[in-house]
């Protein structure tokens, strides 16, 4: 991805297997959010391939991604203020998921709200829930698509220890009960290394790291 003369994110490989629980971490200006921006389709990159089961879809738009089930939040929540908690998640059902096989867990909003811990919330508007679960709230959006692979951007900013780890052990039960593919930026990295079990590291857009927790932590650069 370059911007003018800046390189953003410089020739960053990687593969995401089904069921994987992938950690990316690295500096602010690393090029992590870019990164998440090139493979959900926000932006086109300016180089390279995108494959999503062998289907290369560099240059098309989110639509395309969200299609062959890439979800993702942002850093800052992305939720419609004034309508209610429930008709948020019912626009992601709308969305993306209708067509789409869901597991019980994500049969329809009641369903998601259950699974996120917001089912005492399905009225308020989501402007009026705390920035916790607004955080929430965009994971069951992005959940309400249907989604094979989960692209989660700082979802613990913000957040207190205890929310921190709740966050993590429903990241974990995500891909435990529902074979979801996650990968998550996150710049808790003491958090992300407990629940991860890969770890990629950016480093002024390249990648300089990929391996596992303890290979990570090992590794000087």
């Amino acid at each position: 991805m370059r911007f003018g003369g800046l390189t953003a994110v410089d020739a960053v490989d990687a593969a995401f297997d089904a069921g994987e629980l992938v950690g990316i971490i690295g500096p602010n200006g690393a090029g992590k959010t870019t990164f998440f921006n090139a493979i959900s389709g926000v932006q086109p990159p300016t180089a390279g391939a995108l494959l999503v089961g062998g289907r290369d879809l560099a240059g098309q738009g989110p639509h395309r991604f969200a299609a062959q089930g890439i979800a993702r939040t942002f850093q800052t929540p992305r939720v419609f203020a004034e309508m209610t908690v429930q008709a948020n998640v019912d626009f992601g059902l709308q969305f993306g998921g209708r067509g789409r096989p869901a597991p019980p867990l994500l049969a329809d909003a009641p369903a998601i709200l259950a699974l996120i811990g917001l089912s005492g919330q399905a009225a308020l508007p989501a402007a009026a829930v705390t920035p916790a679960q607004q955080r929430l709230l965009e994971i069951g959006m992005a959940l309400a698509t249907r989604p094979r692979m989960l692209l989660l951007d700082e979802v613990a900013a913000g957040l207190t220890e205890a929310e921190v780890e709740a966050m993590a052990q429903l990241i974990g039960r995500l891909r435990q009960d529902m074979g979801l593919t996650v990968v998550w930026i996150e710049h808790a990295v003491t958090t992300l290394l407990r629940h991860v079990e890969r770890v990629l590291v950016l480093h002024q857009g390249r990648k300089i790291a990929d391996g596992t927790p303890a290979e990570v932590v090992r590794n000087a650069e």
